[in-house]
């Protein structure tokens, strides 16, 4: 079982397509663009990333794998729509996914975290290596609220997890279904942007 974490506080909301990290170079608009550049600057720097996602349903993976030359940054994704595959997929912990629910800080921290074991490869080695960078997407999509802890629709978190270090920053969002989802994939890949210029 997973030895209790000190608490981390929640970061404010963030608005979609923005954020905390100071960006080298401009951050582009568009979704083909920002996975283009996701891409671009992972493979000059010689990293791979995995990604885990859960209201975004393979959509944020789909993005990135649409670019050319994609095979030498992504390492793979894992789709953890229900909440069970959080935990047997991802390592989340079983006691935080009881008490707090899917849509959580800690929660997105974990998955971002344990997809970069579970799409761990040799890379020719013979020796499995975790991805360098994970990403993760939890939240809720609506129309409906959360059923286990009534979070409205437009809520999310975005999980990092670089070296050491996991983070995770909640956006909260508004539209219909479709645009909660395509603003939260275009969070994560502002986010990757930002946490590549840091790298």
């Amino acid at each position: 079982m997973r030895a209790p974490e000190p608490p981390v506080a929640a970061e404010p909301p963030v608005a979609a397509g923005r954020s905390r990290g100071a960006s080298a170079q401009p951050v582009p608009e568009s979704e083909p663009a920002l996975a283009r550049a996701v891409i671009e600057r992972a493979a000059a720097l010689g990293l791979r990333l995995a990604v885990a996602e859960s209201l975004t349903g393979g959509a944020l993976a789909a993005a990135l794998v649409s670019i050319p030359g994609a095979s030498r940054v992504v390492s793979g994704a894992i789709v953890a729509y229900d909440t069970d595959l959080k935990r047997s997929l991802l390592d989340v912990d079983a006691a935080l996914l009881a008490e707090q629910g899917p849509v959580a800080a800690e929660v997105a921290r974990q998955m971002a975290r344990g997809v970069r074991r579970a799409c761990a490869v040799s890379r020719g080695t013979g020796v499995a290596v975790a991805a360098e960078l994970g990403i993760a997407t939890t939240g809720v999509a609506g129309p409906d609220p959360d059923p286990q802890t009534g979070q409205p629709a437009g809520t999310v978190w975005l999980g990092l997890s670089v070296g050491d270090a996991d983070t995770a920053t909640r956006l909260a969002l508004s539209g219909d279904r479709g645009e909660i989802r395509g603003a939260t994939v275009r969070a994560a890949l502002t986010e990757l942007l930002a946490a590549l210029d840091r790298v």
